[in-house]
């Protein structure tokens, strides 16, 4: 009877290994960041909250996962209320026509320990390849809001790639806006049920 239990348990534990689920992203507890250069001289960082998507991967086998998430880019926060909705403006995001940053996984890399996730990043209504490097997900936590991990992933895009052309030179040289935009996604997320 023991040795019928311990196999029953061994195979429940077989099926289970390598199991694809689907994971939400915690909108409370998930943050876009971004950084971009601020008349040659520093660096101006804001966010944007509101962050929404899926994600189906199998910890133990990155290289499956799938990814999609969405940003409300009207939700932008520099802490400078006149900047901010400079940016919500056509000179920039112009939220009006495009209230939506989108990103949709295509494949992930995986070598010498490190991710790489790579897909369709769509702003401003030009879609275009991007590669993130991957921190994580951390190890599972069961807590009282569920099966949770956690991932941290960075970029970095030229803004005229999505048709973000804004800009004044200055009279030294260089220009008040950089082109190139650090972006970093912090992101917590909360396993679903599986469905049955």
């Amino acid at each position: 009877m023991t040795r019928r239990i311990a196999l029953v348990w061994i195979a429940v534990a077989s099926c289970s290994f390598g199991e694809v689920a689907t994971w939400r992203i915690d909108p409370a507890h998930s943050l876009a960041h971004f950084s971009v250069r601020h008349l040659m001289v520093s660096n101006v960082r804001g966010s944007f909250g509101g962050i929404s998507g899926m994600v189906e991967m199998d910890p133990k086998d990155l290289a499956k996962a799938r990814v999609e998430a969405e940003v409300n880019v009207a939700n932008v926060d520099t802490r400078e209320p006149k900047r901010d909705a400079d940016l919500r403006s056509p000179n920039f995001f112009d939220v009006e026509k495009y209230p939506k940053m989108t990103f949709r996984s295509k494949r992930v890399e995986t070598a010498g320990g490190k991710v790489k996730l790579i897909g369709d990043l769509t702003m401003h209504g030009v879609t275009k390849e991007v590669s993130f490097d991957v921190d994580g997900p951390s190890p599972e936590m069961k807590t009282p809001m569920g099966v949770r991990v956690g991932a941290s992933a960075t970029a970095k895009v030229n803004r005229k790639d999505f048709g973000l052309n804004w800009n004044k030179l200055l009279e030294g040289g260089g220009a008040v806006v950089g082109d190139e935009v650090a972006i970093t996604l912090d992101l917590e997320l909360v396993r679903q049920p599986a469905k049955s």
